[in-house]
């Protein structure tokens, strides 16, 4: 028996019979009759646990973008259910105006919807469902919690979509221009043209020349059809606050960014997300099922708090690949780890592959940095600087053992990535 706001209100009106007849049996009495009218309301109250739920969600949902949770309430009992209902769910979900009020004759159903705005990605479980029902006066209410599951799967954003026109653009000029002069198997034929001075005499094409009179030679250009793997790190470093989200996020977005231009491209991409074991693989997916699949096996992903084994990263390329690719490391450029992690194994992963390293920086760092205020500001700043200056030794490290380093904020990491992707196919580095 769980007693109304109504019922509050009825035992404060026992001071009016409490100041005409001013004793002590008055107010028991009165009270008396308080308690008795809630147990007959909770008696002829409808019992909630004559009520089935049933909650319906999309398979899955943008993160910021609005849905709605439906929940389905069947009432089997023999009395007219009123009833406040509240539809649970986890702060993350965004849920608004949880709590519903229903009139549900009996051996009839009803449908309540709650809007839901998801605040993070991954999967959003739903809680009880609790229906309060109240008796014919108002005076108390029967309780139970019922179960009806439900998981609302909440993709990345995909905030760096908007960068996606222009890369592409870029990159219909780029096949539009003149073809490059690439040596050896593996390539794709482009066109004829006349020999020039410089030319290399194995791309004469003697048929054309016999036709037409003039030496001939043929052009190529790059294969469309390459790899592209993108090694994601899911491990403690991933979990750093770089402003109001983790570093995981951004690196989740420079994937996304990449995956879907270089399939624009024509190139096949493949995604694993690591720790100290694989969390998630991407792998054979083409155009639109690829971003599908990328966008699910991302989703839950969260940051493990134990150290990526970069050896098994090198295990694991070498398993994935058999030709050679571009290799995408979304990672932290965190001088101790990747001075006693990467940088021994980086070269045998250049020696085989083209390898990129991509690293969100903390965008507060700048400001710090500037910051002369005070002792404390200065100190401070002493020590983003020498952060600074040690991040930067290490990309020069890796740099000499052939990797590509692109850092920048988490906003910008994306554009960034996908930028020096279309300087490393324009290069024929790919």
């Amino acid at each position: 028996m769980i007693p109304t706001t109504r019922a509050a209100v009825v035992a404060a009106l026992g001071v009016v019979p409490a100041a005409l007849w001013p004793r002590p049996q008055t107010v028991l009495l009165w009270l008396g009759l308080v308690v008795l009218g809630c147990v007959v309301d909770t008696v002829l109250a409808a019992s909630p646990r004559r009520v089935q739920a049933a909650r319906t969600v999309p398979a899955s949902v943008r993160l910021g973008e609005p849905t709605t949770s439906t929940l389905t309430l069947t009432h089997a009992g023999p009395r007219t259910l009123r009833a406040l209902v509240r539809d649970a769910w986890p702060p993350s979900a965004g849920a608004t105006a949880d709590r519903h009020r229903v009139t549900i004759p009996a051996g009839e159903r009803r449908r309540v919807r709650t809007a839901l705005l998801a605040t993070r990605r991954g999967d959003r479980t739903a809680d009880l469902v609790t229906v309060r029902s109240v008796g014919p006066l108002g005076l108390a209410a029967r309780q139970a919690s019922l179960s009806a599951s439900a998981t609302l799967r909440v993709l990345p954003a995909f905030a760096s979509r908007r960068h996606l026109p222009s890369r592409l653009a870029r990159l219909r000029e780029m096949d539009g221009r003149t073809a490059v002069l690439v040596r050896g198997q593996g390539t794709e034929f482009d066109s004829l043209r006349e020999y020039v001075i410089g030319d290399d005499v194995r791309a004469i094409d003697w048929r054309a020349t016999a036709r037409g009179g003039d030496v001939v030679v043929r052009t190529w250009r790059p294969e469309r059809d390459r790899r592209v793997l993108i090694v994601l790190d899911v491990a403690r470093l991933s979990a750093a606050r770089l402003g109001d989200a983790p570093r995981l996020d951004a690196q989740i977005e420079a994937a996304l960014l990449l995956a879907a231009l270089a399939s624009r491209a024509g190139d096949r991409v493949d995604l694993v997300a690591v720790d100290n074991q694989v969390r998630a693989r991407v792998a054979g997916e083409q155009g639109a099922r690829l971003m599908n699949a990328l966008a699910a096996a991302m989703a839950p992903l969260e940051p493990s708090l134990v150290e990526i084994s970069w050896t098994d990263v090198t295990q694991v390329v070498r398993d994935t690949l058999s030709q050679r690719a571009l290799v995408v490391l979304l990672t932290a450029l965190e001088p101790s780890a990747v001075t006693s992690g990467l940088l021994p194994v980086a070269q045998a992963l250049t020696a085989d592959h083209t390898v990129v390293l991509a690293s969100a920086s903390d965008p507060e760092v700048a400001a710090i940095r500037a910051d002369r205020s005070g002792t404390d500001a200065v100190f401070d700043a002493a020590a983003a600087e020498r952060g600074e200056i040690e991040r930067d030794a290490v990309a020069r490290r890796l740099r000499r053992r052939g990797v590509e380093v692109v850092e920048a904020t988490p906003d910008e990491l994306a554009p960034a990535l996908a930028d020096t992707y279309l300087a490393l196919k324009a290069a024929g580095r790919l």
